[in-house]
């Protein structure tokens, strides 16, 4: 029974999930069964702001509105991340753009102290930075999809004429320099219908009661996901963004899982993924100056994210011109770290020859 079961999670499964995407594709049923009520859907975005800066984009361009999905007691997760790819005074000067980064999440549990709870500590957090936007629901894993409504929604109303959104973890690194100019380079060819990230496809649901990934049946009924980016960092464009905002106020949100309901949304409004294989999914990149000067995002980075921001951003590294010989001799080192068996959610082997 145990193997049995092994097995239908780890094979059995995935055939049933790709079969079904590929053969029967009928995710429009999937979009049907999840479509509520406006007043029934109300009540995942309907919470009110503890924290909020509605003004933090008000008469500014805004190249791209970042969201950093954090939780209350990630302290020095966040602090890490303004005094490196996060720090917007750097990005203002050195890139000269306007990326406007936010940190979200939701409250704390209850404290036994009665005097510098954690509430009092991020409201003190807050009034020495300004870039906390909080919601009134218990900051939890099985919350992530309201943080993923939160996004959508605060863009919609305070900063849709950013021309980007990003959402982002609290432990990945983003190499800002060569996603600004990935952004921009976008940004002059007027992109559409843009959603860029870590692809997966044909994903099943978790089945086994074992997994923090577990979604029963009655909240999720198909043998297969939409396609979805990995949740650890994605961009859309604007006009992406404003699509999902609108497919949130009629889809049942009840799936905690936050980049699957993403490619929920994102399917109920015609938008498909685009695979960039500079994105990473839940693992770290590989520590290298042949990969840092493609580098996009690398997921897992806590302790080691001022050594990697110094490594990646270097000015060697950024004004490198290895001609042709550099170009082999990174294509080789590339296949070495990204071709190996077994090295999976990171970049992958294609990587290598781009």
């Amino acid at each position: 029974m145990v193997c049995w079961e092994q097995l239908d999670n780890t094979v059995v499964s995935h055939v049933k999930s790709v079969s079904f995407r590929y053969l029967v594709n009928r995710f429009s049923l999937v979009n049907k069964s999840l479509t509520i009520p406006r007043e029934q859907a109300l009540v995942f975005s309907n919470f009110p702001y503890l924290l909020d800066h509605p003004d933090n984009c008000k008469g500014q361009d805004v190249l791209l509105l970042l969201f950093v999905k954090t939780s209350p007691e990630n302290i020095q997760r966040r602090q890490s991340i303004r005094s490196t790819w996060g720090n917007q005074s750097y990005i203002a000067e050195t890139l000269g753009v306007t990326v406007k980064v936010l940190f979200v999440l939701g409250a704390p549990g209850v404290s036994d102290s009665d005097s510098f709870g954690p509430q009092e500590q991020l409201e003190f957090e807050d009034s020495l930075y300004s870039d906390l936007i909080q919601q009134d629901f218990y900051d939890s894993f099985h919350n992530l999809t309201l943080k993923l409504l939160m996004q959508f929604h605060w863009m919609h109303h305070h900063c849709a004429h950013a021309r980007f959104l990003m959402s982002a973890d609290d432990d990945v690194f983003v190499h800002m320099p060569n996603l600004v100019q990935y952004l921009q380079d976008m940004s002059n060819k007027g992109p559409t219908d843009l959603w860029v990230g870590r692809v997966h496809r044909g994903s099943p649901p978790v089945r086994s009661r074992s997994s923090k990934y577990y979604v029963p049946y009655d909240v999720y009924e198909w043998l297969s996901y939409p396609d979805y980016t990995a949740g650890a960092g994605y961009v859309v464009s604007s006009d992406v963004a404003d699509k999902i905002y609108h497919a949130t106020l009629t889809l049942n949100a009840s799936l905690f899982i936050d980049d699957v309901f993403m490619g929920i949304c994102a399917n109920a409004v015609g938008v498909s993924p685009r695979e960039h294989v500079f994105f990473s999914g839940e693992s770290k990149a590989p520590y290298h100056s042949c990969i840092y000067n493609q580098m996009m995002t690398s997921h897992g980075h806590v302790e080691d994210i001022h050594e990697l921001w110094k490594a990646a951003t270097h000015p060697v590294v950024m004004t490198k011109s290895p001609g042709l010989m550099g170009r082999l001799y990174c294509t080789i080192v590339k296949v070495a770290l990204l071709c190996r068996p077994y090295y999976v959610n990171t970049y992958p082997c294609k990587a290598a020859f781009s």
